[in-house]
């Protein structure tokens, strides 16, 4: 039951801090024009777009901390400057109280705590706006596991905030230019994923499915959860120690580049269920070669068509024609309002031709995506949201693939994935110089 009291006071305090970052936005804008010019305002203005909406998100508290972060995984709707100033968003907050964390879990379990587990440390590993996590051991065999508590009343919060946001995107569809964005719809969207993330029985279960489409394989792994100690605010699953990813020391790790890069296609292509927040923080390194990955809270199930749409792209940048280009944008992407195709089938050549000219052995998937979102975001195309986390996923992995192994070329790894699938499904594979040395591997 939501508190309308509540509500109204934190309505209040929204509208404060609104108003007072777009007085701040406006004052910061003028300096902009007035002293920065040429190709350096556009950047200039995303920065602080970016800047202004930390700050006011972070004042704003944890579920705004969270949309946030949700934002941060939408390149297709926002500019990389705003882009790398969400990403830095800090989801760290004061721990609560271990009396509330005892309540929480002797309440959803129904015994006493020390007939739950022999040990479990009051002060948390870490604490964030959703849940903190603390180390404990089993009473059956002494393993050591990771007890993650959800934050009491943060479900509530996050469901006042979603009453909220909803409003304030209802007022802003009033307006007919930028109804057509669907600001409605994009909020449901980053709210639903954050509420999913304040059932921690939504994460338990997406910790079993990566499980069983992991199983076999050596090289990643995910924690074994314990169901008897789980529910909707209690995680119990494997204390991981180790070395996360990106405090390994300098140096060559193909092995573990390849463990990475496969694990990202597998989930894309493969299964179809991917860890929407996959990064270097929440994969740790263990054994010198292993690659342990958690934090799946926020996780998602693709359509079956995305490996045909990106395949497809694939072609089209590699070998079709700027209308074939144009062709796949119209059947696979979405678009608002009127388009001017024209105008748009002009810069799609000039990307193909640019991109073409490069070898791809030193091309970005970030930088050519990137370019593609850059399109879309002024023409109002958009990618499906399926298809932008697949992009995503590869702008990722091309990046920690980089960190562990520079020069890899992830165009030629993903066509050497790609081609025993695409063979046993009977499609036809591209033709592209990676596709070529893939096929006769």
């Amino acid at each position: 039951m939501l508190r309308w009291p509540g509500n109204f006071l934190h309505f209040l305090f929204l509208l404060v801090v609104v108003i007072v970052g777009g007085v701040a936005y406006l004052i910061a804008r003028l300096g902009l024009a007035l002293f920065v010019w040429g190709p350096r305002r556009g950047p200039a203005v995303g920065t602080l777009r970016g800047w202004m909406l930390k700050h006011a998100m972070s004042t704003l508290g944890a579920t705004f901390i969270k949309l946030g972060q949700v934002m941060s995984t939408r390149p297709d709707l926002f500019a990389p400057e705003v882009i790398d100033q969400l990403r830095s968003l800090q989801d760290r907050i004061p721990p609560f109280p271990f009396r509330k964390v005892k309540a929480v879990i002797e309440a959803d379990f129904g015994k006493p705590l020390d007939e739950l587990f022999s040990e479990l440390d009051e002060k948390p590993v870490a604490a964030a706006s959703v849940a903190q996590v603390h180390r404990a051991r089993l009473r059956d065999g002494g393993h050591e596991v990771a007890v993650k508590v959800l934050r009491p009343g943060v479900r509530r919060q996050v469901e006042r905030d979603q009453v909220i946001l909803i409003a304030f995107a209802r007022v802003i569809a009033l307006h007919p230019g930028w109804r057509r964005s669907d600001p409605v719809g994009h909020t449901r969207h980053f709210i639903e994923a954050i509420h999913d993330q304040t059932d921690l029985g939504i994460e338990a279960a997406n910790y079993v499915r990566f499980h069983a489409n992991f199983k076999g394989n050596a090289r990643v792994r995910f924690p074994t959860v314990y169901p008897a100690l789980c529910s909707a605010r209690v995680l119990t699953m494997e204390f991981i120690r180790g070395t996360k990813v990106d405090a390994l020391p300098p140096g060559h790790y193909p092995k573990l580049a390849e463990a990475v890069r496969t694990t990202f296609f597998k989930m894309c292509f493969e299964d179809g269920f991917v860890h929407a927040d996959l990064h270097p923080g929440n994969m740790v390194v263990q054994d010198g070669d292993t690659i342990v990955i958690y934090d799946v809270g926020l996780a998602s199930l693709l359509h079956e068509d995305v490996l045909i749409q990106f395949i497809d792209m694939t072609k089209c940048i590699a070998m079709g024609t700027a209308d074939d280009i144009v062709t796949h944008l119209k059947r696979f992407h979405t678009y608002i309002g009127e388009i001017d195709w024209a105008a748009l089938r002009v810069e799609v050549e000039a990307f193909a031709k640019k991109f073409r000219a490069k070898d791809t052995a030193k091309l970005e998937y970030g930088e050519l995506i990137g370019e593609m979102f850059a399109i879309g975001r002024k023409h109002k195309v958009r990618p499906v949201t399926d298809m932008m986390l697949v992009f995503v996923a590869l702008i990722t992995a091309q990046g920690i693939g980089k960190m562990l192994e520079p020069e890899h070329n992830v165009f030629g790894a993903v066509a050497m994935f790609l081609i025993p699938i695409l063979q046993k499904r009977n499609e036809k594979v591209p033709d592209t110089a990676e596709a070529r040395a893939a096929a006769t591997a």
